[in-house]
């Protein structure tokens, strides 16, 4: 029997979002599967790869019974008989298919949903873990967990369009393992929430999935206020210099093109891309916040440039880039951020995906995979295929539980990078 590919199918399945995703299946000829789910994700770049939806009514256009059809009727027979261990071979077919520039044709939900299908069926056939047919004898380093303390975007007004962004996060870096670090996130998850419950009076519980939700609070004038408690779990635990924060702000659902103002972001006060530099100079002097995700508009070169030159920590690109190495390339050539987002469902295929994380590696860029894109678990084992030390969340949910798993594997070749894995000086 051979790693040939020997019948793919999908289905419309309801993602973690709440939304439709697209989940493919590839079967090969030696018995082995690969499965994998695409969805959309809260905020989405505007140089993205098109996913295509149904429209209409049903599930408010987002069905994707199309996707469904195309990966059934078009993809799907197109690979079949491939190798499933030649990855490019079948992702470069993919890729031409569709013919254009963003996979508007069959759709980057699609294209993805089948190409990471493949590489999982690949690994099953090689009868090796995902990360070690990622990366080889060389993955062996466990990322740093992180753990989403709260989000919410309607305190102020403005920021439709987010999903719920500014995201923050709080990172365990400062541990000897992986496995003490997750700890530590479940710790100060329980601490802040705490916190939270005697200054504001919201009675909550914790589970992996269940972010903090703040949304308008007459206590709440300024996210400086939220910050503050976030330091209080950290120091009532005795983790200063232990732990810091994160926050994915995707700025440009806050921008008014006209106004050319940032509307309703961190308080109330309208900013211009000026104010918000100083705050992020504040933000960083006074609370320990050593990654900021898309902090500016997403097309602001010289903004991310300006910021990630001043401000001395990582500076992440995730609407900024894409997954997109022309996009990155660019934003090497300026100097604009230091670290690019990975999300492997963004660009359409695996190849492209690695292809991106190379040229970032070779101009020393940092890479932080997330999940967003409905990766689920699997990124923990993309984290430590590709050695990137670090990741969005991933301390105390299903992630976590498989990060543990790699660390037993791992065992005494299992290394842990801690801060030395963040863009810092």
């Amino acid at each position: 029997m051979s790693a040939r590919i020997k019948n793919v199918y999908a289905r419309e399945i309801i993602s973690m979002r709440g939304h439709p995703g697209i989940e493919t299946t590839v079967e090969l000829e030696d018995g082995s599967k690969g499965t994998a789910i695409v969805t959309a994700g809260v905020s989405v770049g505007e140089n993205e790869v098109f996913f295509i939806h149904d429209g209409g009514t049903r599930f408010k256009g987002l069905g994707l019974k199309r996707a469904v059809e195309i990966v059934n009727t078009i993809l799907g027979p197109a690979v079949k008989g491939m190798d499933a261990t030649n990855q490019n071979a079948i992702d470069d077919l993919m890729i031409k298919l569709d013919g254009t520039p963003n996979k508007s044709r069959l759709g980057g939900n699609s294209i993805a949903s089948v190409s990471a299908a493949v590489l999982k069926a690949a690994a099953n056939s090689l009868k090796i873990p995902l990360y070690q047919h990622i990366g080889g004898v060389y993955a062996r380093v466990l990322p740093v967990p992180g753990v989403i303390s709260f989000v919410g975007q309607d305190r102020y007004g403005g920021g439709e369009r987010s999903g719920d962004k500014p995201s923050y996060s709080f990172l365990a870096y400062g541990f000897k393992s992986f496995s003490e670090a997750s700890y530590a996130c479940w710790e100060i998850r329980n601490e802040f929430l705490k916190i939270v419950k005697e200054k504001l009076g919201f009675r909550t519980h914790p589970t992996p999935h269940a972010h903090l939700v703040i949304t308008y609070h007459p206590k709440i004038t300024h996210d400086e206020q939220l910050w503050q408690m976030m330091m209080d779990a950290v120091e009532n635990l005795g983790y200063k210099n232990r732990v810091g924060f994160q926050v994915d702000v995707a700025a440009t659902t806050y921008y008014d093109k006209k106004k050319q103002k940032f509307i309703g972001l961190f308080s109330r006060e309208e900013k211009t891309k000026e104010d918000l530099i100083e705050l992020y100079k504040k933000m960083v002097k006074d609370y320990p916040f050593i990654v900021l995700e898309d902090p500016l508009e997403e097309n602001d070169v010289e903004g991310h440039a300006l910021l990630t030159k001043e401000l001395g920590i990582q500076i992440v690109g995730d609407d900024f880039f894409t997954t997109n190495i022309e996009r990155v390339k660019r934003g090497i050539e300026a100097k604009a951020c230091n670290t690019v987002l990975l999300k492997v469902n963004q660009i359409g295929t695996i190849t492209e995906a690695f292809e991106m994380v190379e040229y970032a590696y070779r101009h020393g860029y940092a890479v932080m995979p997330c999940s967003s894109r409905g990766e689920g678990a699997d990124i923990a084992d993309y984290a430590v295929g590709l050695n990137t030390g670090q990741m969005r969340e991933g301390g105390i949910d299903e992630t976590a539980n498989r990060l543990l798993k790699i660390e037993e594997e791992l065992g005494s070749r299992a290394k842990f990078l801690g801060k030395d894995s963040y863009k810092l000086r």
